[in-house]
């Protein structure tokens, strides 16, 4: 796998939560797929382009882009080794033959200066033990005038699951998760932050654009609650508490979540900041 440099996420991503994902990867791209079009047209990706996809988890996101590179290669990079395995999988299965999938941490990742056009990610950014030096180093690995294009979670309180979630603070040990500029999923929704990172990475023209679009959770309200709950941030806040607390987090959930459910799913909205930007000329 080479060197890491983020041992914690490493490990997180080698254990429980990667093989979780693997496990529920057409469930996990129901919840993420309504970003694909906003990532992919920001990206935009031309025939003979070279992609990298950071974080790319079960590659759904590279093999889009590998189709609209169909000229040209797209690599996956990810952590997790579970979910890499299963990317391969699909990607075999459905005959693609220009792209591959690399195991590895992007802020120390050994590629070779100027071998992409453009980089993308969905949710493969916010967990960068040193986001700045990352992000420079993600921008060496494009040519002069390459793009990137990024999906990064919005605040807490603009995506739907997580104001579910909120409501179970007299049950679960919540605290200060969802915090915009903390380690973890919303390290990057405070947008000004963002730029700065980005711009204090060597990069130009950084913009960040809010976007939304609903994901499936699950076919109803039981089923979406229970999904919610062994989810990585879900099964640790559940194993600070007693069994008992446990059945009433899962029943509550699910009430909560009974008025979303419409004809067989669980929609819910999430909010992100559509990142782009560009290594200079």
């Amino acid at each position: 796998m080479g060197n890491i440099v983020n041992t914690e996420q490493a490990q997180a991503w080698n254990g429980y939560e990667g093989a979780h994902w693997a496990r529920n990867q057409d469930r996990w791209d129901a919840v993420n797929a309504g970003f694909n079009a906003p990532l992919l047209t920001a990206a935009s990706i031309g025939p003979h382009d070279r992609v990298l996809d950071i974080g790319c988890g079960a590659g759904q996101t590279t093999r889009l882009a590998a189709r609209r590179a169909s000229g040209g290669h797209a690599v996956g990079l990810d952590l997790s080794a579970p979910m890499l395995e299963r990317a391969r999988l699909t990607a075999r299965h459905e005959g693609l033959d220009n792209v591959t999938f690399e195991q590895g941490d992007a802020q120390v990742h050994p590629w070779a200066e100027g071998a992409y056009d453009v980089a993308i990610s969905r949710y493969g950014v916010l967990f960068f033990a040193d986001p700045v030096a990352a992000f420079a180093h993600i921008g060496r690995a494009l040519r002069p005038g390459g793009r990137s294009a990024f999906i990064c979670a919005a605040h807490a309180e603009d995506n739907e699951w997580l104001r579910a979630f909120a409501e179970l603070r007299d049950l679960l040990p919540i605290g200060g998760f969802g915090e915009p500029g903390g380690p973890g999923m919303f390290s990057l929704a405070d947008a000004d932050r963002t730029r700065g990172l980005l711009s204090a990475a060597g990069f130009e023209r950084v913009e960040t654009t809010r976007v939304q679009a609903h994901g499936v959770w699950g076919r109803d309200a039981a089923d979406a609650a229970g999904f919610l709950l062994a989810s990585g941030p879900g099964r640790h806040l559940l194993s600070q508490v007693t069994p008992e607390t446990q059945e009433r987090a899962l029943h509550r959930l699910t009430e909560i979540l009974r008025p979303y459910e419409r004809e067989g799913t669980v929609p819910l909205l999430s909010t992100a900041l559509l990142v782009t930007a560009v290594r200079p000329d």
